[in-house]
This record gives C-alpha cells, structure tokens and sequence, in this order.
C-alpha cells in the first residue's frame, strides 16, 4: 500500500467527532501538503495527484467529518465551512508542522480561503479548484438537487452508471478511473444495497445557508496573501470566467490557469492537470 490510514479526534459545538485522513511519502518530510475534496467527495479522490506528489511532500488527504471513513456529526447543523476550518486546524496541529501547501477543489477550496484568510495562518501557498469567493445561484441549485437525496442501487454497477452520470463535469476519465471514484465513495448496506459514503444531512446546513441566492466571500478572498492558483474547468458552472479572471485582479492576484472539456471539476487524475499542480507548488 502507497498510503497509510489515520484518524484524528475533533470537536464540534455537539460533541466529538473522529476525522479520517490518508498519507502518502515520508514522515519525517517537513513539506507538508493538504489535498481537501469537494462537498459529497472524499480524501481518495487525491490519489494519483498524491502518488505523484508524495516524492517533495508528506500528502496529507482528508475525509472531511461526514464523509468517507470520517466520523458523522451528532447536529448536522455544524456542517460547516467554520466547522471544518477548525477541524483542518486541529488536523494541522496534529502532523506537527507550522506550515503546509493546500489544494483544495469546491468545497476544499471554501475550506482554504477560509483557513488563508486567517492572522498567522499555516497556508504558505494555496490552489484553488474551480471555486471562488463568488458562486451562483444555478450552480448552487444544481448541486443542492442531488445532495441529501441519500440513492441506492442494487449492485455496484449501477452505482458506477450513476458516478459517472451525476460526475459528467469532470470531464473524459478513463474506466479505471471512474470505478476508483466510485470504489472509494460508495459502499455496500446491511440491506445489501448500494449507497454513498457521506451523511445525506450534510444537505441540510448546505441548503440552509445557500437558497437562492448567490454567496459573495470576496472579502475572505480579499484578505489571503499567500501565492495563489486558481485552476478553472474551461465548461464550469460553479467558477464563472469573470469572477475566475478578477480573481487574478484583486486579493493575492492569483495565477490563473484553466482546462479545457472540463466542467465542475477537475480532478487531478490527468498528467496535465497533475503537472500544473505540481509546477505551481513546487515553484520559487
């Protein structure tokens, strides 16, 4: 096995919770990066983008709490982008280090401004995964229709016909690589179903905070220093062209880069899309 399995104790307002991650390369490498998965994903996601990256960096990869491995929250009201900043914090303190490179898509990106924004925060350098401090309205009304409907199938099979349905975005993925994706986010019930690896009432907070209304974080944005990227789907909905382009304008005036015949997101299982992760982090 290229990787090792880990869990770290957080707490929430409701009580404690366990947080599973993955980790790749040396130990005792003090280059620490921190890959963070989109809302319904989970840490595995990151696999071949850590395998190539495990070389320069201990690759630390997250199950954000209510997916994956990780533990569920007692209140679903708690999952949130605050909540799991404090988790990442904790996790951070944890490894030992001061400092770590981020990578974070949707989700995982909201996650690291969030952290980035912050006095004194561990992120040296950050790239952000077709996300930014503006989402829409649609894009968020296209995520909130299948989030929390909590399906089921009766082999894995169908579970892999519907990954690579509702995961159309991410563009041309080989078949090994969408039965990765499925195998790491779905499991077999009690009942002998198939369903997904995540609390379906991670919805609930989600649709509480975002009902028809766009959600405008530029001031967050606004207060990150460290270098930055900003990777864009060239297809996306989430990351519009013009608030992806301002994003290399104001804040920490991003790099920007973008990939073509991909949507909402991509998912570093690509050789180009691992080397423009990799030439970003590992630049001067």
């Amino acid at each position: 096995m290229e990787f090792t399995q880990h869990t770290v104790q957080c707490a929430s307002p409701a009580g404690l919770h366990r947080m599973a991650y993955t980790e790749w390369g040396e130990r005792d490498n003090p280059r620490l990066l921190v890959c963070v998965h989109g809302l319904t994903r989970n840490g595995r996601d990151f696999d071949a983008l850590a395998r190539a990256m495990s070389a320069h960096y201990r690759v630390i990869c997250p199950d954000v709490v209510g997916r994956g491995q990780s533990g569920r929250l007692r209140n679903p009201a708690f999952y949130t982008i605050p909540q799991y900043v404090g988790d990442m914090v904790t996790l951070i303190a944890r490894l030992n280090v001061e400092s770590v490179h981020w990578v974070g898509t949707s989700m995982g990106g909201l996650i690291g401004m969030g952290l980035a924004s912050q006095d004194s925060t561990p992120i040296q350098k950050m790239l952000l995964n077709d996300v930014g401090p503006l989402i829409t309205a649609e894009s968020l009304n296209r995520i909130g229709a299948y989030v929390g409907t909590d399906p089921t199938w009766n082999s894995f099979d169908e579970a892999l016909a519907y990954v690579k349905m509702v995961s159309a975005p991410f563009g041309q993925l080989a078949e090994g690589q969408w039965r990765h994706l499925t195998e790491s986010s779905v499991a077999r019930r009690p009942d002998g179903r198939w369903g997904f690896l995540y609390d379906p009432q991670i919805a609930a907070a989600f649709q509480a905070a975002f009902v028809d209304q766009d959600v405008n974080l530029w001031p967050i944005y606004d207060a990150i220093r460290c270098p930055t990227l900003v990777l864009r789907g060239a297809e996306s909905d989430l990351l519009t062209r013009d608030t992806w382009l301002e994003m290399g304008r104001r804040g920490p005036q991003a790099k920007l880069a973008e990939v073509a015949g991909v949507g909402h997101a991509p998912m570093f299982m690509t050789e180009e899309q691992i080397s423009i992760a990799r030439d970003f982090l590992l630049s001067a």
